[in-house]
Order: structure tokens, then C-alpha cells, then sequence
């Protein structure tokens, strides 16, 4: 069930191309469970497709075609290209694992296998439109929980 968007709530919203609004739905859903907000639109999608993060933050995906409608017809960055990395924190590293293998069972390419780094275990990898995700369980300092 899609819940009503309600503005609100989110005052910060990262919007980020996508190809095809559909795959990005089914995505989002499927590996990391995020809860879209907003009216369905005819192909079955909330419009605009607009995900949960937290109470204050929404993820929303903007047409690769109308994005430039907004950024004044700034070129997106292609497929290969990394402007951004999304941090998700999970509880533990068997959760990190098991977030990169639902991912890889969705197509995600895998940017860097579940393993100890020098900032803690942790894995990264690419939505279909190649927004990289990284994985990690809370670790001290500003970001923890």
C-alpha cells in the first residue's frame, strides 16, 4: 500500500535521475525496502516516485529527460560517473551481506564486496541507473546512531 505524501514531513529531498521509473520503483521496494509515498500514477508508480528515508528526508528519482528541467539543462552525470555516495547503515555486518546479495539478485552491480576496510566492514554497490549505495553497520564517531 502506498501511504499519501505529505509535505510536511520531508524537508530535505534527494532527487536523483533515473531511465525508467518502473525498474527504480521495483528496486527500491525489493533490496532495500523503502516505502514509496504519493499518488499512483497510470503506470502503477507514486508521482513523482518519492521514497521514505526517515521522517525528515525523502529519495526522490526524477526522469533522466526532465531532470534538466530543474537543473537548468546541466548534463546528468553518465551511468559510470560517481557524484554522490548514499550511505545506508544496517545493524550488523550480516546485514550488510545480506543487503549486497538481494541487491546482486536485482541486477545491482556490485561496486565492492562485503569486507573490513579501514573506516569498518562495509560494501558498496550501484541501483540500475548506477547511483552507488554503500553498506556498514554503525561505527563511532558523527555518524553513529
Amino acid at each position: 500500500m502506498v501511504k499519501p505524501f505529505r509535505a510536511d514531513l520531508a524537508p530535505v529531498v534527494v532527487a536523483l535521475p533515473t531511465e525508467d521509473r518502473q525498474r527504480s520503483f521495483r528496486f527500491y521496494t525489493d533490496v532495500l525496502g523503502l516505502e514509496a509515498v504519493g499518488e499512483l500514477a497510470d503506470d502503477g508508480v507514486p508521482e513523482p516516485l518519492m521514497f521514505v528515508l526517515n521522517d525528515g528526508v525523502r529519495l526522490m528519482f526524477v526522469p533522466t529527460g526532465g531532470f534538466g528541467w530543474v537543473t537548468g539543462n546541466r548534463p546528468t552525470a553518465g551511468r559510470d560517473t560517481s557524484e554522490c555516495l548514499l550511505g545506508l547503515t544496517v545493524a550488523d555486518e550480516r546485514q550488510v551481506d545480506e543487503l549486497v546479495e538481494r541487491a546482486r539478485r536485482a541486477g545491482a552491480e556490485i561496486v565492492s564486496e562485503p569486507a573490513q576496510q579501514p573506516w569498518g566492514y562495509a560494501a558498496a554497490f550501484a541501483d540500475p541507473d548506477g547511483h552507488v549505495w554503500q553498506a556498514m553497520p554503525p561505527v563511532p564517531g558523527p555518524f553513529a546512531t
